[in-house]
């Protein structure tokens, strides 16, 4: 017989209480005290659909912050590239999203929070990661949550109507167009996420908006200084608020050193939680389902998949934006960069000394709770 005492704290809890993830709907399960079985929601609280929506089943969600905005790059006058996500491009894009997990029985469109575990199949609350969709009609909001629409980002890095961008020279805050929107959002039960925000728009969303909002994803600055990441005034914010910070896969603003490991993603998850509080933090992957295409390629060569971030990354360097001033030497945490990163978390987790109820909140709990709360 095996000695209990070279049994890891992973082999024994990850076997136990938390079982392996399970079945189309992804669930993992514990066992109460009185023996009943209840299901531990696994949630990404930011992703996207995958072409081959197998992916999602094997990916092991029970619901997910799925991203179905379209990206138009365009360019300054002197060259510099910027990512916006205008009206026409998405509104097509969303009805394209809906009538693709309308036709799938593995995910489906959620409207309110209680619709996680509802049904087989992975929920997904749609998003749109920046307002350039909503362009100065307010009344787009309203026409965009009749649609299916659940989060709606204020601004993907770069200012614009509504609030200010993380990645400028200079920062700012809401605007009143912005103050408006969220009004609206919380009128019509759309979650704001800050995500790509300045730390005025971060703090000030917080405090204009009636509900909870939410940094879908991200990092942490006090580990990283870099604008993407978040301060802990922000993280603060969020929480006092009953907001979620969602941790991110992202591994050039989880860490500078030139190896990325999970030892660095739970580092921030750690460090969101003593500032925020367990019930305030989540998972994010912000890659494809499957991982960051290239990488994967690559067989996760840091060294060479980097090169495709560079000339964006040097660019914002140019334009004097602080945090670019060294080049990243990675992109991904190869043991993450799979379909298997929520189960690889949920262990690496337990073995730094997070308890099994703790786990279950940062692995979907939260975002459970946060989408409940929101959207009924």
């Amino acid at each position: 017989m095996k000695n209990l005492k070279s049994i890891s704290r992973r082999s024994f809890v990850g076997g136990t209480a938390l079982s392996a993830l399970a079945g189309s709907g992804g669930i993992a399960m514990a066992r109460s005290l009185t023996g009943a079985v209840r299901p531990a929601p696994v949630i990404d609280g930011l992703s996207f659909l995958p072409e081959n929506l197998e992916e999602i089943r094997q990916a092991g969600l029970t619901a997910m912050i799925c991203d179905v905005s379209k990206v138009e790059e365009v360019r300054d006058a002197d060259g510099t590239p910027r990512y916006q996500r205008n009206f026409g491009v998405n509104d097509a894009s969303l009805d394209a999203a809906i009538s693709r997990i309308d036709d799938s029985d593995l995910v489906f469109v959620a409207k309110r929070g209680s619709d996680i575990g509802s049904k087989p199949g992975c929920a997904a609350f749609l998003q749109f990661q920046s307002c350039e969709t909503i362009g100065e009609d307010i009344r787009r909001i309203a026409y965009f949550h009749a649609k299916g629409l659940r989060v709606l980002q204020l601004t993907h890095h770069n200012d614009n109507k509504f609030a200010g961008g993380a990645i400028e020279t200079e920062q700012s805050g809401l605007t009143e167009l912005g103050r408006a929107g969220i009004a609206e959002m919380n009128r019509v039960g759309l979650l704001p996420d800050v995500s790509h925000g300045s730390v005025p728009t971060i703090l000030e969303a917080a405090q204009a908006s009636r509900s909870p909002v939410v940094y879908s994803h991200g990092a942490c600055r006090a580990i990283v200084d870099h604008p993407r990441c978040i301060t802990d005034e922000g993280i603060r914010a969020i929480a006092d608020k009953g907001g979620v910070v969602g941790i991110f896969m992202m591994s050039f603003w989880l860490t500078t050193d030139s190896q990325p490991n999970i030892d660095h993603l739970i580092a921030h998850i750690r460090h969101a939680v003593n500032i925020g509080g367990i019930d305030t933090v989540g998972i994010s992957n912000d890659f494809p389902m499957a991982g960051q295409e290239n990488l994967r390629r690559l067989n996760n060569d840091n060294a060479e998949g980097v090169k495709e971030y560079l000339g964006w990354w040097q660019a914002m360097r140019k334009l004097g934006i602080p945090g670019y001033e060294v080049d990243p030497q990675h992109v991904v945490i190869p043991e993450l960069n799979n379909l298997s990163r929520m189960m690889t978390i949920r262990d690496a987790l337990l073995d730094d000394g997070f308890s099994q109820t703790e786990v279950s909140k940062i692995m979907g709990g939260n975002w459970q709770k946060l989408l409940v709360e929101v959207l009924g």
